[in-house]
Order: C-alpha cells, then sequence, then structure tokens
C-alpha cells in the first residue's frame, strides 16, 4: 500500500482548477474501487531505540546514518520515515494472507539486521514509554502539520513523533450486499474498531510513567481536531459519507514553492474550491489533503484500518493483520463478527468514534471491560476457525493461538502486561529510566 505522504513538492502551475462536482465524482470513484476481496496489506510503524540502552534517546545523527543504511536495504516495502525517527514499511498489495506475511517478514528481518550492525532495533509500542515528542524531520510539510495540529492541543505532536501502530488494508469490497459488499465491510470496519483497540492495546506508558490508558495512542488521536480525526458521518452512503467529509474537513496546509507553507485555520476544501486564493486547488491537492485526514477507517481505494496498536516482538505484527484478514474476508466469519460486534457498538452513542464512550472505554481499559473482552473472544473465534479457509500456515495459526491464550481468553491486552512486568520490577508503576523495561 502507498506511502502515507506524497513529497514536498508544489502542484504543477498549469494543472487544471479542480471543480466541486469533479471532486465528488473523484472522491466516489478513486477512494472505494469495488470488487471482490483479494488482495491485503500492512502498513508497520516502529520506535527506533538503542538496543542495550532503551531509555536514551538515539542522537539525531545517528538515526539519520541508521536510516540511509535502510534506506541502501533492498526491500519489498516501501520505506518512509515520521517526524520523529520511527520507521515505516508500507507493504505492496499482495494477492493473499500468507504473501503479504512473507514479503512483510523478509523485509522485517532485513530491516532488524540492517539496524542491528548500528546497535538500534525497531520496537513494537504504541507510543514510545520514554522519550517526549522530538521532531527530527524539518520538511515544509511537518512544519505546517505541527502548526496546524498545535491549535487542538499538545497530542498531535505526541502523535507525529512517538506513536506507532500496524496498520491493516484490505479490499473495499464488491458492490453487490452482503458480507463482502463494500458498505457491510465500510461499515464493520467502523463497527469492530473498539474491539480491535481494546485487543491490541500496547502503549500504557509515555514520558517514564504510567498514563491511566491501555492504549496511549488512542487517547492521542482522540484528542487530535475532531474534524480530522472523527469518523465520517454514519447517515449517509459511504461513498457520499467521505465525499462530503473530504469537502468539508478544513485543510492542514497549502503546499506552495516557498517554505514556510500557508496553515489555514477553518478554510474547506470545499471553500477552497469555490472561493480559488491564494491559488485555484488542482487534483494535487486533492491526493494530499486526504493524507491529512485520520479517520479511524480510511477508504483510499482500499480501506485503512488506523486504530491498532504497534505490536512487540518479532512476530507480534502478523496477529492483528491475520486475524483482521480473516474477520473480513472469510464470508462466514465476517457474518459472525458483524453480529457479534453491531450490538455492541450501537449502545455506543455520540459523538463518532473514536470520541465516543465505548472507543473511550477500550482505550483506557482494554480487555478488562466485560463486554469488549466477550466481543473479542467472539471475534477471536471466529478468526481461528477461518484462517486455515484463507490459507494461512501452521505457524500463523499457532501465532494468534497463542496471542489468544495469553490475552484475549484472560481478558488482558499487551499493555496489561507491560503494566505488571513494571509494577513487579520497580514497586511503584512508573516505567524504569534504565534497562531494558517495557519496550522488550
Amino acid at each position: 500500500m502507498p506511502p502515507d505522504t506524497p513529497g514536498d513538492h508544489s502542484p504543477p502551475v498549469d494543472a487544471e482548477p479542480l471543480r466541486e462536482d469533479e471532486v465528488e465524482d473523484l472522491l466516489r470513484g478513486i477512494c472505494f474501487k469495488t470488487g471482490p476481496p483479494r488482495t491485503v496489506g500492512v502498513e508497520l510503524e516502529w520506535l527506533i531505540h538503542d538496543q542495550e540502552h532503551p531509555d536514551v534517546p538515539v542522537s539525531h545523527d545517528r538515526l539519520g546514518a541508521a536510516a540511509d543504511a535502510v534506506r541502501d536495504t533492498p526491500l519489498n516495502a516501501a520505506l518512509t520515515f515520521e517526524p520523529g525517527g520511527q520507521l515505516e514499511l508500507s507493504s505492496q498489495p499482495a494477492a493473499s494472507l500468507m504473501a503479504c506475511i512473507d514479503q512483510t517478514a523478509a523485509d522485517m528481518r532485513a530491516v532488524r539486521d540492517t539496524l542491528g550492525r548500528a546497535g538500534l532495533e525497531p520496537v513494537g509500542l504504541g507510543v514510545d514509554p520514554w522519550h517526549p515528542p522530538r521532531r527530527l524531520l524539518q520538511e515544509p510539510r511537518y512544519a505546517a502539520m505541527e502548526t496546524s495540529l498545535d491549535r487542538s492541543g499538545s497530542a498531535g505532536r505526541a502523535m507525529m513523533c512517538t506513536s506507532a501502530s500496524v496498520q491493516v488494508c484490505l479490499d473495499a469490497g464488491e458492490e453487490e450486499p452482503g458480507p463482502l459488499g463494500y458498505g457491510r465491510r465500510w461499515q464493520l470496519g467502523h463497527l469492530l474498531g473498539a474491539v480491535l483497540v481494546a485487543a491490541f492495546a500496547n502503549s500504557p506508558f509515555r514520558e517514564g510513567l504510567p498514563t491511566g490508558w491501555r492504549s496511549t495512542r488512542q487517547s492521542l488521536w482522540a484528542d487530535l481536531d475532531p474534524a480530522r480525526s472523527l469518523a465520517p458521518s454514519s447517515r449517509l452512503a459511504p461513498r457520499d459519507a467521505w465525499a462530503a467529509h473530504v469537502l468539508d474537513t478544513p485543510l492542514m496546509c497549502i503546499r506552495s514553492a516557498d517554505a514556510p507553507w500557508a496553515v489555514p485555520n477553518g478554510l474547506t476544501l470545499r471553500d477552497w474550491i469555490r472561493d480559488g486564493g491564494p491559488r485555484p486547488p488542482v487534483r494535487a491537492d486533492l491526493d494530499y489533503h486526504i493524507t491529512t485526514l485520520f479517520p479511524p477507517v480510511r477508504p483510499r481505494g482500499h480501506l485503512e484500518l488506523r486504530m491498532i496498536d504497534a505490536q512487540s516482538g518479532t512476530d507480534g505484527w502478523l496477529v492483528p493483520l491475520a486475524v483482521t484478514t480473516a474477520m473480513f474476508d472469510d464470508p462466514e466469519a465476517a457474518e459472525t463478527v458483524y453480529r457479534t460486534v453491531k450490538p455492541l457498538a450501537e449502545t455506543a452513542g455520540p459523538p463518532a468514534a473514536p470520541r465516543n464512550p465505548l472507543w473511550t472505554t477500550a482505550a483506557r481499559d482494554g480487555l478488562s471491560d466485560p463486554e469488549l473482552a466477550s466481543a473479542a473472544a467472539a471475534c477471536f473465534a471466529a478468526a481461528l476457525e477461518a484462517l486455515p479457509r484463507i490459507g494461512a500456515s501452521d505457524h500463523v495459526q499457532n501465532t494468534v493461538a497463542s496471542f489468544h491464550d495469553r490475552f484475549v481468553a484472560r481478558g488482558r491486552c499487551p499493555a496489561d502486561d507491560l503494566l505488571g512486568r513494571t509494577e513487579a520490577r520497580s514497586g511503584a508503576g512508573a516505567a524504569p529510566r534504565h534497562g531494558k523495561g517495557p519496550a522488550r
């Protein structure tokens, strides 16, 4: 799947200005490319820590040298680095779950080997447990993003520079109704989101202290400007909801050949198209604007599920990828999961995800909440039954089963292990300042 952000260059000066009706047609067509589900992808974000002293910040020069070495490493996936130095691998669309896992696992072995030679390692946690936000990348888009996000508080900088996730990318689905229809899959992503947040919550610390959240990462996303981070209206059909959302969300910035870029306050894409200033928007501006929207489920031709914390360990990332793919792409599992999560999600009430009470409970309590624990158990059971049907290997099935037995079956999430381990070591609940600590 493609990296999140286009380059920093300004749009072509000779491009045709956008029309409002043209944008609506484009959004309905390009963001829901319907057809039988046949491809899967994953975007893995990783924090980069020193192998022996993860609580000590890696210097900018050392991180830059390591980034150059990783860029020189042959990879199947697209490689990008996030503003705080996080590494992101965006897989190519794969024809099956196993093809995606095999290609991504090979890339991760190469990345780990390259970083290891520099004494560094990729760490799978939703939020850095020790280090405060530190923006290392100075491109104009990140300066503009920082200015825009600062208007709604400090969560934006923490999200940019200290968070990491597993983003599962799945085909939008068939045009026809049914378990694999795009409308059902769009709805399922939003209904299932809180369960995925709770089951894979893996970020209970920030700047050395417990935050009171199992998924601090999700709490940060919920604190962003709601116009940018809330799910589109559920009262409209998916294509109409997304087109309206894109047109009516304020711009983060307007790219130009000069720096700094303009950061308008409250100017929507629809306003810009109608008013035409400071220059008329073109197709490249639409493409860029979409990358600055952060709803829990983002349609980009495929559906991008953005609510899952990064997972610890060599194989931790494949569990949410395998479980989510099974729940979406196997018709029997999709129907079972839909029936399971729909009644729970309907109790959430307003506002939209991720700010409603159910998502807040998922981020704060994980699977210690009985209703979320029950839903997760049913969803994992459906996924485990479906994995052989979609061709998952014995290793993948066993890895998912181990996660289920260790966490889901016990009403726990990875954050609970981190909290328990740290409390046992320190006796005070704080992330230790030295040694391996919670990041292992």
